[in-house]
């Protein structure tokens, strides 16, 4: 009978086309955070290991984010290949009603579908993973998650195998007490100790400093180039710890990201006329009828009572009372668009940023302010929004350009190249990609 059923498992997986022969032996995912096309098609940008591997491999000139456009969701659609609304990973804090500080998505468990990383587990791969969104306690050989701001112990007891993290710090770093994570090129040092000791078939690596960077000064600067240069050093010691492993020929190397980033010029405060029209008294004591929560280019609105029509009408009223030289900054995104998108299902509706705006949860105050540096958390509909995609190894069709793909592509692109059986996701292998 066990037999049987798994012949049937077999069938249903060749039939939804989610199983195929292997054409890579390992495949390595790096993404950088804030990582965009522009930074290996405009020659301003030092990214010499990437300018190589696109020669001799394939890119995209940009791939569509989730919304919001943050590293946690858009991580996770990354590793399941479905959108936010079916992974259940809605922002990089779970939002609290009651202003509460919000704490960060990062237990493995939290995503309610399938992963990359325990398919490949359960074909008896060797997996990997460096500073991944939502990664503690996933199903994996080696891992030190990210954990937001819950601090490096956290980090450290949450490390695999245990000892780990004790060990990176001996044999990486030569005895330090504690790893700055902040320079990519540490991140890619760990992950060259791994690709030494185990060779593992699948890894995903996750580098974090340009978005830093593009944080405090927005789009361009010294600190975002210094940052970019960075990163593509890491890339630089990962591709020489697979040929010193002897398996750079036989692995794919990934590069891709999670967003963009705007320039931040002005920050709007939506919650300020909320109060003001007496839809907000008081969030500790739950007085409240409507909030936004508001996460860099994106506003949420949540309704007390979700079924309050009369207050989600009240609220798009004072949205569209405001002055053009206001509502330049913003445009509401509706709830049929964020069905049709597969983004959070709690919301009445959106706010997306326009013309370099930003949100603030700020509920006092003036509801217009000069901002400065850059944001993310965009909807997904715009070029600085995107991110970027650049692929090279076995099975991947040299010179290959994909005009345009959906961070969900990259799952079914991984469960091709490694031939693991995989449910059905909502992503697609980008035409002429793959050999």
């Amino acid at each position: 009978m066990k037999k049987q059923f798994s012949i049937v498992l077999l069938a249903l997986f060749v039939s939804t086309g989610q199983i195929m022969a292997q054409t890579a032996k390992h495949v390595i995912l790096v993404t950088i955070d804030g990582f965009r096309p522009d930074f290996y098609l405009d020659s301003e940008w030092q990214t010499p290991n990437l300018r190589e591997m696109m020669k001799d491999g394939a890119y995209a000139r940009g791939v569509n984010s989730v919304f919001p456009s943050m590293t946690y969701p858009s991580h996770t659609t990354i590793v399941t290949g479905v959108q936010p609304a079916k992974h259940g990973i809605f922002y990089n804090n779970i939002f609290t009603a009651d202003a509460a500080p919000q704490k960060p998505y990062w237990q493995d468990s939290s995503i309610h579908v399938p992963t990359i990383w325990k398919a490949a587990k359960s074909k008896g791969m060797t997996v990997a993973s460096l500073y991944w969104p939502v990664s503690a306690n996933a199903p994996v050989d080696y891992n030190i998650p990210d954990i937001g701001s819950l601090g490096d112990g956290v980090r450290e007891q949450y490390s695999l195998p245990q000892g780990f993290y004790a060990e990176v710090k001996k044999e990486v770093f030569g005895g330090v007490d504690k790893i700055d994570h902040g320079k990519n090129q540490n991140i890619a040092k760990i992950a060259a100790h791994i690709i030494k000791k185990s060779k593992p078939e699948l890894m995903t690596i996750h580098v974090f400093s340009v978005d830093g960077a593009s944080h405090a000064v927005g789009r361009n600067g010294t600190r975002v180039q210094d940052a970019v240069a960075d990163a593509d050093a890491a890339v630089g010691i990962i591709i020489d710890a697979l040929k010193a492993a002897g398996i750079w020929e036989s692995t794919v190397l990934l590069i891709g990201g999670d967003h963009g980033f705007y320039d931040v010029n002005k920050v709007i405060s939506p919650n300020v006329w909320l109060k003001e029209a007496g839809l907000i008294n008081d969030l500790k004591t739950g007085d409240w009828k409507a909030q936004f929560n508001t996460v860099g280019g994106s506003a949420y609105l949540y309704l007390k009572d979700p079924s309050d029509k009369s207050t989600a009408k009240k609220v798009k009223a004072l949205l569209k009372a405001q002055p053009d030289s206001v509502q330049q900054y913003y445009r509401m995104v509706s709830r049929k668009q964020l069905d049709k998108g597969g983004y959070n299902p709690n919301v009445a509706f959106a706010l997306t940023a326009e013309n370099d705006g930003s949100f603030s949860a700020a509920n006092t105050g003036d509801a217009l302010k000069p901002g400065k540096g850059g944001a993310h958390g965009h909807f997904p509909d715009t070029k600085n929004i995107r991110t970027g995609l650049v692929a090279h190894g076995p099975g991947i069709r040299k010179g290959a350009v994909i005009e345009e793909m959906n961070l969900s592509d990259i799952t079914p692109i991984i469960v091709k190249l490694l031939g693991i059986p995989f449910p059905k996701v909502e992503g697609k292998i980008p035409a002429g990609l793959l050999e």
